[in-house]
């Protein structure tokens, strides 16, 4: 951010001493100041009053005597080393540095579990329910008829709130099988997230901390039109539970956002 104070440019010199120049004509607590965004991180604050004759009076002898002063021998300051003296003069410069915690692309923080569960199966927009076959370690989803529908996994959706995630990102939750310990997860493996079914106890899912390895855990729950939802992985941005378009029994998996032949949006019944 750079700061113009043109008063600093007339410290020592006698006319400011004689007449009180600061006082009469840049008394800075009657500025006003004009921000610019220049660029990200980077803004122009101009202070400015009302202009009178006798403030561009007072420039001009600041000017000539920052220019005499900085001739020396060598005689007068070309052009373009005077605009150097003068900006040298004027401006302040305030670097600010903003911290993010880039293995998550988010700000640290801690998920904390509010006693909010939803109990809930899931069903694609293709009408393919998701299923757990005993002992697999991963999801599929199947088109169920007749009498097969109870075999449809019922997920816990267990809701965390955090000051470091906006209401915009939705609601944070846990997917869970009920009545057992195996929970949904998401990890990146050789550049590609990859959906999991990993046991774990409740306890150490009571707190999350992003900076650690938990938090693949966790999932963006937001709404999409009247009664879809989908869930983008919180330690893993841009990858989401997705099923595929026209293949049955295929694997539940994590794509990425308009994937072709994937659906990421289930209805919750």
């Amino acid at each position: 951010m750079c700061d113009f104070d043109l008063s600093q440019a007339l410290e020592g010199s006698p006319e400011s001493d004689d007449r009180g120049f600061g006082s009469c004509c840049f008394n800075m607590k009657d500025l006003q100041n004009e921000v610019v965004r220049l660029d990200e991180g980077l803004d122009l604050v101009v202070s400015h009053n009302p202009k009178t004759m006798q403030c561009v009076a007072y420039l001009l002898l600041a000017v000539n005597r920052m220019k005499k002063s900085r001739s020396g021998s060598g005689g007068e300051l070309r052009d373009g080393d005077l605009c150097s003296v003068i900006m040298d003069s004027v401006v302040d410069e305030t670097i600010v540095k903003t911290t993010e915690n880039v293995s998550t692309g988010g700000i640290r923080g801690n998920f904390q579990r509010v006693n909010s569960v939803k109990l809930c199966t899931l069903c694609d927009t293709s009408q393919k329910d998701i299923v757990h076959k005993s002992g697999a370690l991963n999801l599929q989803a199947i088109t169920l008829r007749g009498g097969h529908r109870e075999s449809k996994v019922s997920f816990k959706l267990s809701r965390y709130i955090t000051p470091c995630v906006s209401a915009g990102e939705g609601q944070t939750v846990v997917l869970s099988i009920t009545n057992s310990n195996l929970h949904l997860s998401c990890s990146l493996i050789d550049g590609r997230a990859v959906l999991n079914l990993e046991e774990c106890s409740e306890g150490d899912l009571r707190t999350i901390s992003s900076d650690g390895n938990m938090n693949r855990f966790l999932f963006y729950k937001r709404a999409s039109g009247l009664s879809l939802t989908s869930f983008e992985s919180v330690r893993h941005r841009g990858w989401f539970i997705s099923t595929s378009y026209e293949g049955e029994n295929q694997p539940v998996e994590m794509c990425e956002a308009d994937t072709a032949r994937r659906l990421t949006c289930f209805k919750l019944n």
